[in-house]
């Protein structure tokens, strides 16, 4: 599978535009309404908030904010895949780039990316997804069966993002079962502040990257099944939570 392909949700091609005058409309109105845009490399878990400052047509290039932390632009510079997520008008945002580049806007520093060949338009919002912050991990323990007898096993993963249709796992030792399709039954997510979620999830992608050390893992994206609604409520409750201190963290307004 296509490294830009696995972090997408399945069946996508019906919501791909490659017009590139319709592209390039796109990214200078998510610019001009000063949209955030969660930007996030495939090296060490470099993610950051970020926006357009300008399109360039002519040039075939999109020109955006740096990390205020530098080694968050060196993973990302160093990433051969990397994903945008934003949201316009209530429409989802997604599209990939291969690389990055440092660039200077205004006499201040900033990234660059060739013009996006393809984008994603969604208007279900329910799977707009929002990285889970790194400080404060959230684990989800899977229970599965042992190939040598009856007996089972719990394994501890952690979550890397999180929407109302899904989430992404990361498999640090690659035990789990990678066939598309699988099914893990009353997985216990943890969220922060004592909310339990127990829910079915289905193997949906599997991606392995690599982190900053040089060691590979295993990125591992999955649907909610069945969620009942109780459950539903809370994961889009810290949803909510997450896209809040983003916000705020964006506007420097963090305490």
């Amino acid at each position: 599978m296509d490294a830009t392909q696995a972090n997408q949700p399945d069946d996508l091609s019906p919501y791909q535009i490659h017009s590139r005058r319709e592209i390039i409309t796109l990214m200078r109105n998510v610019c001009e309404h000063k949209q955030l845009i969660n930007m996030q490399g495939n090296l060490g878990g470099s993610a950051i908030v970020t926006s357009i400052l300008d399109v360039d047509e002519d040039a075939g290039t999109v020109v955006l904010d740096c990390a205020q932390h530098d080694h968050i632009n060196e993973q990302l510079l160093h990433s051969d895949t990397i994903s945008f997520e934003t949201a316009l008008e209530q429409i989802r945002i997604l599209f990939f780039v291969r690389r990055i580049e440092r660039c200077t806007h205004q006499n201040a520093p900033a990234l660059q990316i060739d013009l996006p060949q393809s984008v994603v338009r969604l208007q279900r919002r329910e799977f707009y997804r929002v990285p889970t912050p790194l400080a404060i991990p959230v684990s989800c323990s899977i229970t599965i069966p042992k190939v040598s007898d009856t007996s089972i096993m719990s394994v501890t993963v952690t979550l890397q993002n999180v929407s109302g249709g899904g989430l992404a796992l990361i498999d640090e030792y690659g035990v789990l079962d990678h066939t598309i399709g699988r099914i893990y039954r009353d997985c216990r997510i943890d969220l922060p502040g004592g909310t339990l979620v127990v829910a079915s999830l289905e193997l949906r992608n599997a991606q392995e990257i690599r982190l900053l050390n040089g060691r590979h893992v295993w990125r591992l994206g999955c649907l909610f099944m069945d969620l009942p609604h109780g459950m539903m409520t809370a994961v889009q409750r810290y949803i909510s939570k997450l896209e809040r201190e983003q916000h705020a963290r964006s506007t420097g307004r963090m305490g």
